[in-house]
């Protein structure tokens, strides 16, 4: 029989401080297990694996994030200024929740990704900002993974104290938005030949 008051929903929460506090890597049903004072066993009750429970934190973690970037750039006039906003609600749930947010790097499934409205929102965020600076596909797709690169270089690097210089890293993250929303200004379009372009059908 579960146990009184364990839930999948509680488990996943639960999974989520423990890998706040210790780690991502250290979210284990063991751990889950011994927090709860229950045997592992009974975790499978409510979960069917480690990399069930490490997605579900995952998930959760992403629409957490969403949900705090689409509350920042809610309003905000198209451009730097959602750009910026965007950005920096992303470092500050980074640095936060480093846990959480080492959760939201894993490679998800797919099908998964597809049937969560936290992940459909994510890519409605996103990619709605980016068309304000006019891009297409495949540029999209480029662009929107120059920015993870970027913002997400930048959070590791700076939760690890690896910035030594004298340099202000808040004025270095404010040029560096700066350099950004120059360069999806002014994007290198691709040149599209004769047989990218679409098709009529027949």
């Amino acid at each position: 029989m579960p146990r009184a008051g364990l839930t999948p929903e509680r488990l996943v929460a639960a999974a989520a401080d423990l890998a706040d506090e210790a780690g991502f890597e250290h979210v284990t049903l063991s751990a889950l297990a011994r927090r709860f004072g229950v045997k592992d066993a009974s975790l499978y009750t409510h979960v069917r694996s480690l990399k069930d429970l490490r997605t579900r934190v995952a998930l959760l973690a992403g629409g957490e994030m969403t949900d705090r970037i689409a509350e920042a750039v809610e309003g905000r006039a198209a451009g730097r200024d959602t750009l910026g906003a965007f950005a920096a609600a992303y470092r500050a749930y980074a640095l936060e929740h480093p846990g959480r947010y080492a959760a939201t790097q894993i490679r998800i499934d797919q099908e998964l990704v597809a049937g969560s409205p936290a992940m459909r929102r994510t890519a409605d965020v996103t990619y709605g900002m980016l068309r304000a600076y006019g891009l297409e596909e495949p540029d999209l797709t480029d662009a929107v993974r120059l920015l993870r690169s970027t913002f997400h270089g930048y959070c590791a690097l700076e939760s690890t104290g690896a910035f030594g210089a004298a340099r202000d890293v808040q004025a270095s993250w404010d040029r560096a938005i700066d350099a950004l929303h120059a360069l999806l200004l002014n994007w290198p379009r691709e040149k599209r030949t004769d047989l990218d372009r679409p098709r009529p059908i027949r």
